[in-house]
């Protein structure tokens, strides 16, 4: 019971002030949103945080929770590096410094977990899992053809974040995984509003594929 007051009162905490709530009395912010809604984690202040949770066992299904969010982050990281390289519009750069901020973050609890890391030794745009390999290489694809489809990529891999951070944290009962997922879904809402807001200034549209239209819009026009 008192587990679960924690998580209830962490989870608050972290819905008004993106704060990582930990073992002790005092709660540090990991998280900053710009101006351009790029959400970059300071991964030195994650660090600590992390370390202020009592050390829980790790269940499999909390450990490949960890390997699937190390990859999920890094398609993210590795598609818009690729579009920083196509297209003029700055999102793309902002965005991909704060997914390597992300990815790090995963990085951090497999490291604490004594955890192997899915995508050692791999170069960015190569994954260990098939599925991500075969969504890397379409976002990529599409990103090429215009700036729109990489605008709507941006959105769609946001969007897709959000419907898998959620789906994760239904099998997650340590507070240190939790207060990290709840973090990156945060940041995964403000990309998806920022990648939205400049692909409506470009023409572009986007009907949601992942969450439903009511959730989205009060991503996007919050």
């Amino acid at each position: 019971m008192k587990k679960q007051f924690l998580n209830s009162l962490c989870a608050g905490l972290l819905a008004a002030g993106l704060v990582a709530c930990g073992g002790g009395d005092s709660a540090a912010p990991v998280m900053t949103v710009g101006a351009n809604g790029a959400a970059t984690i300071d991964v030195a202040t994650l660090n600590t945080a992390v370390a202020s949770y009592p050390l829980a066992a790790l269940s499999p299904t909390e450990a490949a929770s960890l390997a699937f969010m190390r990859e999920e982050e890094q398609l993210a990281h590795d598609v818009y590096a690729v579009s920083t390289t196509l297209w003029p519009q700055p999102i793309f750069a902002n965005i991909t410094v704060s997914e390597a901020t992300h990815s790090a973050a995963i990085k951090v609890l497999l490291d604490r977990y004594q955890q192997p890391d899915p995508l050692a030794g791999l170069p960015n745009g190569t994954f260990k899992s098939p599925a991500f390999q075969a969504l890397y290489d379409s976002y990529v694809a599409a990103s090429r053809v215009s700036l729109i489809e990489a605008l709507t990529v941006g959105v769609e891999i946001e969007e897709l974040d959000i419907r898998d951070i959620t789906a994760q944290k239904a099998g997650i009962d340590n507070a240190d995984i939790l207060m990290v997922y709840d973090n990156l879904l945060s940041a995964s809402r403000s990309h998806l509003a920022a990648f939205m807001k400049v692909l409506t200034q470009q023409g572009g549209t986007y009907v949601p594929k992942y969450i439903t239209q009511a959730e989205f819009d009060a991503i996007v026009n919050r």
